[in-house]
């Protein structure tokens, strides 16, 4: 939340003291931001994506691991019966 707060008030003494008329110029930054930030998100979204593929195929294998170790030990007990 401070990062809104901070923004507010930026862009309050942006628009009171900076320039005469600063709507053009606020419109433009305000824009490239909009624009930054939301290839930040999508570039976060795509991080989580990746990070829950890997999770996914990491449980893949353990359960073919644990499959396949079962499958090892019912041999080796039915073997030694």
């Amino acid at each position: 939340m401070n990062f809104v707060w901070i923004h507010a008030a930026l862009f309050a003494v942006w628009m009171l003291l900076m320039e005469k008329s600063p709507w053009p110029t606020l419109t433009l930054v305000a824009s490239l931001e909009a624009i930054f930030l939301s290839i930040f998100v999508m570039i976060g979204q795509n991080r989580q994506a990746d990070f829950q593929q890997a999770k996914a195929d990491h449980t893949e294998l353990t359960r073919e691991i644990h499959v396949l170790t079962q499958e090892l030990h019912r041999r080796l007990i039915d073997g030694s019966a």
